[in-house]
């Protein structure tokens, strides 16, 4: 890869993240160039107000395959957006802000919410959230790990 910046960590093309602010410490999620957003499992979707602000409570199924296992998250509203998904289907999603652990790093994500029930991989993490901060190896699988907790990370805007 002669010519590519080597400084910046190295992902696959799919990886383990953390997304600390919704309880979430392990997640198989899809590196998705293809896709502008990052979109996160979402099923139970309930719109609130918390303090005159928007919040949005929804629950999670953190295991593939397993819908018994599941994880209720709260998080403020950021907007509510019109998304196309790659097959043209137009759907109006939640979209919330949080800080998503991937390796090493700790970025601040954009996330839509969608139940992703049918789909292999519970996230998605679509270039905005990724751009110019990786280099990705499609022939490869979680080159960053399992995100540990206990690091005190720098937070990549």
């Amino acid at each position: 890869m002669t010519g590519i910046n080597d400084s910046l960590p190295l992902l696959g093309w799919r990886e383990w993240v953390a997304l600390p602010h919704l309880n979430i410490n392990e997640l198989k999620a899809k590196i998705d160039t293809g896709a502008r957003s990052s979109a996160l499992h979402a099923f139970s979707i309930e719109p609130y107000r918390k303090n005159g602000q928007r919040w949005v409570m929804f629950a999670i199924h953190p295991q593939q395959k397993n819908t018994d296992t599941f994880i209720e998250c709260h998080s403020p509203v950021k907007d509510r957006r019109i998304v196309t998904d790659s097959g043209g289907h137009k759907q109006r999603r939640y979209v919330i802000e949080t800080e998503l652990i991937l390796g090493s790093s700790m970025l601040r994500a954009e996330i839509t919410l969608t139940n992703r029930d049918s789909m292999l991989f519970r996230m998605l993490i679509g270039r905005t959230t990724i751009n110019t901060r990786f280099i990705i190896d499609p022939n490869a699988s979680y080159l960053q790990g399992i995100p540990s907790h206990l690091k005190n990370y720098p937070v990549l805007k």
